[in-house]
């Protein structure tokens, strides 16, 4: 596999080793500060953060306007990839980074050369011998990028093939019902609703006043984040074994986002407290304009009370007071009511499978295995539910 090439449009294609020393870092950070689509979940802090727990096999793939390794050099396009063999047979494919807490996955293009960047990364495969198809998990299917992956296609003649359809909670002020910032929630909530939330707000005060309380001081930011763990550990996840707490390396990634986002002033954790104690925490990163819900955690033996819900809705409200937030991904399965109840909007994504610049013969069959997956895991999923 080739280190670097030059494009027919002089752009220099790369695939590169994800590493905390790499001389790409500052433009990496440059590139991440305006690029066409925010995505936390791609930008150096965060990726570095993962690499110990999720980043075997990761390569960065890169369009820049000279070689990446020489001073000055502008990064134009990246994205996080590894080879997998993910079909059970010799068809490889080059599938972008996801993992349990990286669920976005357009690649980081410069907002205003995202056509030619965009163009340059379909055509790294074949100058770098890597596989011809690349599988881009949960695409958006709505906004900028959607139109210019659309517009790129169109113009290459690449097919693509999206699979998992599907959506998840979103805010967006803008497109409420209620017309304003300040309008939102009460368009949004039903009197039935807004009411059930006051009656549960007032009963789980009646020990002692709960408290809604927000931290993004670096030095409570990891007393806090030790507060998720613990609830986290003491419900479902803890007792199926999937919690943080028996995770060291997932232990580990978190720590290191409260220290590179809580530094910079873009981690907040909340909190529901009572007597001080933690009813429910929510982790959360900003990016740009864009809040990210990365996690929540509640007090199970509290449940009859709602404190998750008691905290979403105190979230949303600061939300809807900070005009620099503009957008607000809940980072939640689909028909996650716990979000979907406060907000209205929904992000539609899918995995697509895309075919390289210069066609792929065996795109087809690749096609036909992923829907064959994407059945089976259809059918698992049915047999699973009660």
């Amino acid at each position: 596999m080739a280190h670097a090439a030059r494009t027919a449009e002089g752009l220099v294609v790369a695939a590169l080793p994800l590493d905390a020393a790499s001389p790409l870092l500052p433009a990496w950070r440059e590139l991440a500060r305006d690029p066409l689509v925010e995505n936390l979940f791609f930008e150096a802090e965060f990726a570095l953060a993962a690499a110990d727990a999720f980043g075997g096999g990761i390569r960065l793939l890169t369009v820049s306007d000279q070689p990446p390794e020489a001073p000055g050099a502008r990064l134009l396009a990246l994205w996080p990839c590894r080879v997998v063999r993910r079909w059970g047979v010799p068809i490889p494919a080059l599938m972008g980074w996801t993992h349990g807490f990286s669920i976005f996955g357009p690649p980081l293009l410069a907002r205003d050369e995202a056509a030619p960047a965009l163009r340059a990364l379909f055509d790294a495969p074949g100058h770098l011998g890597l596989p011809r198809r690349l599988l881009m998990p949960y695409l958006p299917l709505d906004g900028p990028f959607a139109t210019l992956l659309n517009d790129t296609l169109a113009r290459t003649g690449s097919r693509r093939a999206d699979f998992w359809a599907h959506e998840r909670g979103f805010l967006d002020p803008a497109a409420g019902r209620g017309g304003t910032r300040d309008a939102y929630l009460g368009a949004q909530l039903s009197e039935r609703k807004a009411r059930q939330l006051g009656r549960l707000f007032r009963r789980i005060s009646a020990e002692a006043q709960a408290e809604h309380e927000i931290i993004r001081d670096p030095n409570g930011l990891a007393e806090a984040l030790d507060d998720y763990v613990a609830l986290e550990s003491a419900g479902w996840k803890g007792r199926a074994g999937t919690a943080v707490a028996k995770r060291p390396r997932e232990a580990a990634f978190l720590a290191g986002l409260v220290r590179s986002y809580g530094a910079g002033g873009r981690m907040r954790i909340d909190r529901l407290r009572r007597g001080g104690r933690s009813l429910a925490v929510s982790l959360s990163l900003e990016t740009g304009s864009t809040f990210w819900f990365l996690k929540i955690a509640h007090d199970e033996t509290e449940a009859k009370n709602s404190p998750g819900a008691l905290l979403v809705e105190r979230v949303t409200r600061s939300l809807l007071a900070d005009p620099r937030i503009i957008e607000a991904d809940s980072c939640a399965p689909p028909n996650f009511s716990l979000i979907e109840t406060f907000w209205g909007e929904r992000r539609r994504l899918a995995h697509g499978l895309i075919e390289a610049s210069g066609g792929d013969p065996l795109f087809r069959p690749a096609v036909a295995l992923e829907g064959l997956r994407a059945q089976a895991v259809r059918v698992r999923t049915s047999r699973s539910k009660p």
